[in-house]
C-alpha cells in the first residue's frame, strides 16, 4: 500500500525451501482473553495481558516477522464482512475501481467498515504487539477476482508509509479462503530483520500487458533478492483468520488464476505516539489514550438508515461511536451524499494514480 505525497515476482517456488506454517486457534485465544480480564482504574475490564498469555504470539512474531491466528473474529461478523464486500461491489461511485484498490477513502464514510476493524477481538490481538493505546492508521480491502486478480511484487510495507516512528502492526483479515491457487500472501521468514529498502519501479512496470502488471507499481526487492533472504512461507487462511505481520517483512502475492475470489482486509494499527505525516489521512482512535499534539483523530463514520449497509448494532452505533467535534461539524453533518461520493471517488482515483500500479 502506497501513500500519496510520501511515496513516490513470482518467486521460483522450487528453488526455495518452504517451511510449515505455525498457527494458533482463536477459540483458545479468546478463552485466554476472558480468563485474564482484570478491573482497570475506571472499573471496566481490561484486555489480555500480553506478558502473561501473549508471549507465544509475540515471540513467534519477533522471530519470524509474522504469525497467524485462526478464527480471530466471530462467524457472524465474518458473514457480515462478506455481505459488506458484496455491497461495496454494487456501489455506483466505485464503478471501474479495481477491487484490489478499495482503500481508506471509502472507509472514512463507511460505518460497518469501522465497526469491523474496531472489533474488540481484533484490538485485543493488536494490543499484544503495540500496547494498550491503539489508533488506526489505514485499512484497505484487497480483493483478487477469479482469473483476473493481479500480483503484488516483493516489497516491505514500511517503505511506503508516512509515519514515524515505524511502529505499526498489520492484521490481514481473511474474507474468503486464501491459498496459493488464488494468490495468497507469501512471506520470507525472518526478513523483517533487514532495513527498509528504497522503492523502485516493479520489474514489469513498463509492460503493456495487463497480465504482467502488478497492483502497486513499485517494489523493494527482486525475485532473486527476496529468495536470498530466507525461507518462503505461504500464508493460507480461512475466512475469519488473521495473519499479523511486521512492516519490514518482505512479502508478495501471485495472480489469482483460480475460479474463486480471494478477498481480505488489511488493518494497520499504530500506538498513539506514532505520528502520521499525511494530513488528510483519516487516523482514528480505537482504544486507550491519545498523545496530545500527535494526530487529529477523526470521527467514526455516522450510520445513516437507508444509505449505509445495515449491520448488527447499527441502531445504537451513532450513540457509541467516537466523535470529534470539528469532524462532526465539517463532514458528518453533511447530507449531500452524492457529492460526498464524488469526492471519495476523486480521492481514490488520485491515490491509485500515484501508486503507479494498474
Amino acid at each position: 500500500m502506497r501513500f500519496a505525497g510520501s511515496l513516490r515476482r513470482s518467486l521460483k517456488h522450487s528453488s526455495v525451501r518452504q517451511l510449515p506454517l505455525r498457527v494458533y486457534h482463536g477459540r483458545s485465544f479468546a478463552t485466554q482473553v476472558e480468563q485474564n480480564k482484570q478491573l482497570g482504574s475506571d472499573g471496566t475490564a481490561s484486555v489480555l495481558n500480553p506478558n502473561r498469555y501473549g508471549s507465544v504470539y509475540v515471540d513467534d512474531f519477533n522471530r519470524d516477522g509474522f504469525v497467524v491466528i485462526r478464527n480471530a473474529i466471530d462467524p457472524e461478523l465474518v458473514q457480515e464482512m462478506k455481505t459488506h464486500v458484496d455491497w461495496l461491489s454494487t456501489r455506483p461511485f466505485l464503478d471501474g475501481i479495481p477491487p484490489e484498490h478499495w482503500h481508506h477513502p471509502i472507509m472514512r464514510n463507511d460505518p460497518f467498515w469501522v465497526r469491523l476493524i474496531s472489533d474488540k477481538k481484533l484490538l485485543d490481538i493488536a494490543q499484544l504487539f503495540i500496547g494498550p493505546d491503539i489508533a488506526l492508521f489505514s485499512s484497505h480491502y484487497f480483493c483478487k477476482m477469479p482469473g483476473v486478480g493481479r500480483k503484488v511484487e516483493w516489497h516491505q510495507d514500511g517503505s511506503y508509509w508516512p509515519i514515524r516512528p515505524m511502529n505499526v502492526v498489520t492484521l490481514w483479515l481473511a474474507t474468503d479462503r486464501s491459498d496459493r491457487h488464488n494468490g495468497c500472501m507469501k512471506v520470507i521468514r525472518g526478513s523483517h530483520g533487514t532495513d527498509l529498502a528504497n522503492l523502485r519501479p516493479s520489474e514489469q512496470a513498463g509492460s503493456s500487458k495487463l497480465d504482467d502488471k502488478d497492483v502497486l507499481g513499485f517494489a523493494t526487492h527482486s525475485d532473486a533478492e527476496a529468495e536470498s533472504l530466507g525461507e518462503l512461507v505461504f500464508l493460507e487462511l480461512d475466512p475469519g483468520d488473521v495473519s499479523i505481520h511486521h512492516p519490514n517483512i518482505v512479502h508478495a502475492s501471485d495472480r489469482n488464476i483460480s475460479n474463486k475470489r480471494r478477498c481480505g482486509l488489511t488493518i494497520r494499527y499504530i500506538p498513539t505516539d506514532v505520528k502520521c505525516f499525511m494530513e488528510d489521512q483519516p487516523v482514528m482512535l480505537f482504544r486507550g489514550q491519545p498523545v496530545p499534539g500527535v494526530n487529529w483523530y477523526r470521527s467514526w463514520p455516522k450510520y445513516r438508515p437507508g444509505y449505509d449497509l445495515c449491520f448488527r448494532g447499527c441502531d445504537v452505533w451513532n450513540e457509541s461511536r467516537y466523535k470529534d467535534p470539528v469532524d462532526e461539524g465539517q463532514y458528518f453533518s453533511r447530507q449531500d451524499y452524492g457529492q460526498m461520493e464524488r469526492e471519495i471517488r476523486a480521492e481514490l482515483d488520485s491515490f491509485i494514480s500515484q501508486l503507479g500500479g494498474f
